[in-house]
Parts: structure tokens; sequence; C-alpha cells
């Protein structure tokens, strides 16, 4: 998003990545046949495959999803913590 000119960030995005990573712990999520098959179940507005892997990953896991998107937000099965 950062590339894109969508979001401004004081840093470069890889220097950006790396000390988000410092500040917070962080666990890979796998994606497996669970978040792919959950991605095309989604009731999301819109098709774009990242987003729907992002709020699979969110629910296999029991996950919340930080957000501020909007077209996140309106998918009431995916959980978020969101100024609405």
């Amino acid at each position: 998003m950062a590339e894109k000119g969508r979001i401004s960030l004081n840093d470069t995005p890889d220097a950006f990545i790396e000390k988000a990573l410092q500040l917070w712990p962080v666990e890979e999520a796998s994606l497996d046949f669970r978040i792919a098959r959950k991605s095309r179940e989604i009731k999301l507005p819109h098709q774009d495959p990242a987003d729907r892997f992002i709020a699979a990953t969110a629910i296999v896991y029991g996950l919340r999803l930080m957000t501020v998107d909007k077209r996140r937000i309106a998918a009431s099965e995916v959980p978020t913590i969101a100024k609405k």
C-alpha cells in the first residue's frame, strides 16, 4: 500500500516491517487447505484474493483483524478490531 501511495510511512516499507517485527510478537500462519476453502466461503463485497486469504486466516485461527478497511469491516463473519 505504501508503494501505491495509499498509506504514508516514515520509513521504507522494509525498514517499517523490520521495526514492527521487533515491537510486536508475530507468529506465522501457514496457508493450508482449510484457509483456502474458507477464503471462498466468506461473503466479502469484493473478490480480492489477498483480502480473502487474510480474512480466512483470521477466522480459521480464531484471530481478530485490526483494520480500518471498510470493505473488510463490512464482512460480519470476520472478527475485527476497528473504528467504524
